[in-house]
């Protein structure tokens, strides 16, 4: 068998995605590689394909159960032989486990990074041909990466200690220059074959809002979107808990999921939305990393998250089977103290050195600074992103809400001058800064204790802004903060002067503020990319029902998720070519002989009815 046999056989594709052919020629090879593509954009046929024709066992490092779960039902039904190791296994199938590894029944085996950490598992793997270890996730082995796990570090030492050293393979989709850097280092990949296929997801419409009241604005966007599966992420558990109770309260199908759940609730609410029992999932990032669901279509975040790399990744398990989808965040300065809070508080790091645990929290800062900016920005949300990853990019894209929103310019000087004024004369009467809440309480007249026992009522400036809103003032410090006339000290949350303020306060600079009038309006992807399956005609809306009905039949009758049957992709690919016989149904990309013997006459059938 060779790859092109393996990749219709298996995995039904007439052809490979864009890099993934010069990563599986490079490991069959015997060469390293490392692999930066983006979520969607098929990493694991790189290390599934080679291990399919590789003599040896393939071991795959994941960091999350539910990842394994996923990429071994898939493969099992595909025909591929493959299992996993991880906590929620009984004695008795961790041990059948171990037996088909004894007995070479497996292709691939999915880890945790923890169990290379295991005596009795390492001295398995010992006894083993391990001719592939793949590592998914890498960036979680640089400190630099957003989702940093000492575990991963371990892995290097593991492969060095097995009967002979495989070919070590590592794949994200969100790593920075720097971190993939990172990742060649501390996994010491020799020579690796490195390809960037670009960060761009342009079937994902991103869009930020700031609404007033959060929970109507998530209620309404949930409305607008009837039988659509979908993610809201929130930054705590406490948060999770209110978001969740409100939406089921309100009729609308969610489960939850944090850390602090029971591990068989958390299992169960994850298996509930996998199986489309609950269109939503509410939930920290704790539902986490490898998430294979292909049916997500929007992600909503209600909070914003601690950097931009962990929002791309998190908002990029929307739209996986190429479909258009939606990432929409729903921002308010209320989030940056709590993002603040979360890193000052965060356990990771604490095998470091204390040098290096302080040079990661001040670039926790910074990305948090790189995170707040991309919420407040006028300019392309998908630019903002990629430009963080370094990835060239058109003005504009065209499908993000500040692309296709209406703005309009306004001089501002005069309320930037109240703001500024304030600034200063807070510090000059206290002999230090404050933080911005406290100066928007001086400028709208506010009877708070500590303003009146600071003494802050006897300014020039407190109720000078009394008549304006709230939100409103938010939004010039905001445009105040954008253009550098005050800045935010990171150690110590406090507001400050930049250093153009002078120029406003006392030379009589202009401020201008450009601000978004009208919403955006959710439009279909331009441009997207061929999504996996990619019709080749318009689909027949009354066959693709029928066909989506009888895959979830079959999906209930075999106990699995219906994307593991086909994707919609796939069912969108089947209703434009409606195939007559079994030869035809194998045209059908993402149709292999496995699955097309194991499903074809019951799909053949529905579109002999309908045809």
């Amino acid at each position: 068998m060779d790859k092109a046999s393996a990749l219709r056989q298996y995995f039904g594709h007439s052809s490979f995605r864009p890099g993934q052919e010069r990563l599986v020629d490079g490991i069959l090879s015997g060469r390293d590689a490392l692999g930066i593509m983006p979520t969607g954009g098929g990493k694991s046929l790189c290390y599934q394909v080679p291990a399919l024709l590789l003599p040896g066992l393939t071991l795959v490092v994941s960091p999350l159960i539910s990842l394994m779960k996923d990429q071994v039902a898939a493969l099992t039904a595909a025909g591929v032989p493959a299992a996993f190791f991880n906590s929620s296994q009984t004695l008795e199938e961790y041990q059948e486990v171990f037996r088909g590894i004894r007995s070479r029944a497996y292709r691939l085996v999915y880890v945790a990074p923890e169990r290379l950490e295991n005596p009795r598992f390492a001295q398995l793997m010992a006894q083993q041909d391990v001719s592939l270890l793949a590592v998914d996730e890498a960036h979680c082995i640089s400190q630099w990466g957003q989702d940093f796990r000492p575990s991963y570090l371990k892995i290097a030492d593991f492969s060095a200690n097995l009967c002979r050293r495989p070919i070590m393979a590592a794949f994200t989709a969100t790593a920075t220059a720097r971190v993939q850097e990172d990742i060649v280092t501390q996994l010491a990949l020799q020579r690796p074959v490195r390809v960037v296929t670009g960060f761009d997801r342009p079937n994902l419409f991103f869009d930020v809002q700031r609404p007033r009241h959060k929970l109507s604005a998530l209620l309404s966007l949930i409305a607008q979107r009837p039988g659509k599966s979908g993610i809201v992420y929130c930054a705590t558990r406490s948060a999770v808990e209110r978001v969740w109770t409100a939406l089921n309260e309100h009729g609308i199908p969610a489960a939850r999921y944090h850390a602090g759940l029971p591990e068989e609730e958390r299992r169960a609410n994850q298996d509930d939305f996998q199986f489309d029992r609950r269109a939503v999932m509410v939930a920290t990032n704790a539902f986490g990393m490898g998430i294979d669901k292909s049916n997500v279509s929007f992600v909503i975040h209600y909070n914003m998250p601690k950097n931009l790399e962990a929002y791309y990744q998190e908002a990029g398990r929307a739209g996986r089977d190429g479909e258009a989808a939606d990432c929409i965040l729903l921002y308010s300065p209320g989030d940056v103290t709590t993002a603040r809070y979360l890193i000052d508080h965060s356990a990771d790091g604490s095998e470091l050195t204390q040098e290096a645990h302080h040079a990661l929290r001040r670039m926790e800062q910074d990305r948090l600074a790189v995170m707040t900016d991309y919420c407040k920005t006028d300019r392309c949300l998908r630019g903002a992103i990629l430009d963080h990853f370094g990835q060239d990019h058109a003005d504009s894209c065209g499908n993000c809400g500040n692309c296709q929103g209406i703005f309009e310019e306004a001089d501002i000087t005069v309320p930037a001058q109240m703001i500024l004024s304030c600034v200063k004369r807070v510090r000059d009467r206290l002999g230090y800064h404050v933080g911005a809440s406290l100066v928007s309480q001086v400028l709208r007249g506010s009877k708070n204790r500590r303003v009146l026992e600071l003494g802050l009522d006897q300014l020039p400036t407190y109720g000078l802004m009394r008549d304006t809103s709230q939100e409103q003032l938010r939004a010039y410090l905001d445009c105040l903060s954008s253009q550098g006339l005050v800045f935010t000290d990171p150690e110590h949350a406090t507001l400050r002067l930049g250093p153009g303020a002078g120029g406003v306060l006392f030379r009589g600079e202009r401020v201008t503020m450009t601000a978004k009038v009208r919403p955006a309006q959710v439009k279909p992807a331009k441009n997207a990319p061929e999504p996996v399956a990619a019709p080749a005609a318009p689909a027949d809306s009354e066959l693709l029902s029928a066909l989506k009905a009888e895959r979830a039949r079959l999906a209930r009758r075999d106990g699995v998720p219906a994307y593991i049957v086909f994707s919609n992709a796939t069912l969108a690919d089947m209703a434009a070519k409606a195939p007559d016989s079994l030869e035809a149904l194998l045209q059908v990309s993402g149709v292999g002989e496995v699955k097309a013997a194991r499903y074809g006459e019951e799909f053949l059938a529905v579109i002999a009815a309908r045809c």
